[in-house]
């Protein structure tokens, strides 16, 4: 099974990182798990889901709405950088950054490291790992493109929340199935949650 590291940003999009957790752990993967501040508050309102209080207390509510095993979902705040995913020592399989502000970007792209997120982020890039950036904005400006080109180049997979519908998507969550399984792809961990073209 795999080690995953999953950021979790200020932009909307929250459906899409909440059904890559399920995904994720329903495959007995492991997850370290970091949201920023406005990504916590994003959740509650688009998902419904309330984190509030400690580390610990997070943790224990995500375990419970996830059904994640004893140690299988470790949950950090962004400020903390005493953390595994903060050390290029400690490896991870790949890690994805869903939804993907722009700020949050911006901000890997020029290297800042001011939190968790961009830390692990910088870690990933240097360690020459995964990772995939799944950024949620619209319309793009030049700022937006040369950000995400500087990361590409860096080898980062850069998945847009693009759904496609040749699949004639009937409900939302086949909507959402079609960008995590993207994600799933790009992660190289098997799915089969949305139909493949011409199979």
């Amino acid at each position: 099974m795999g080690i995953y590291s999953i950021a979790i940003t200020g932009a909307s999009g929250a459906p899409y990182a909440l059904r890559l957790l399920q995904l994720i752990i329903q495959g007995g993967h492991n997850v370290y798990l970091t949201i920023s501040g406005d990504g916590l508050k994003i959740l509650n309102d688009e998902v419904g889901i309330l984190l509030k209080g400690s580390e610990t207390e997070i943790q224990y509510s995500l375990e419970r709405q996830l059904d994640a095993k004893p140690g299988q979902l470790r949950y950090f705040d962004e400020d903390n950088m005493y953390t595994p995913i903060a050390s290029g020592s400690v490896p991870v399989d790949a890690m994805v950054v869903i939804p993907c502000s722009m700020k949050a970007l911006g901000s890997i792209a020029h290297g800042f490291a001011s939190n968790l997120i961009e830390r692990a982020a910088d870690v990933t890039i240097k360690e020459r790992r995964k990772l995939i950036i799944v950024p949620r904005e619209m319309p793009l400006s030049a700022i937006h493109l040369r950000n995400m080109l500087t990361l590409a180049e860096t080898g980062c997979h850069i998945i847009p929340a693009m759904p496609a519908f040749y699949h004639h998507p009937k409900h939302l969550q086949d909507m959402v199935d079609f960008v995590v399984g993207r994600v799933l792809d790009a992660m190289g961990v098997e799915n089969s949650i949305t139909p493949r073209w011409g199979l």
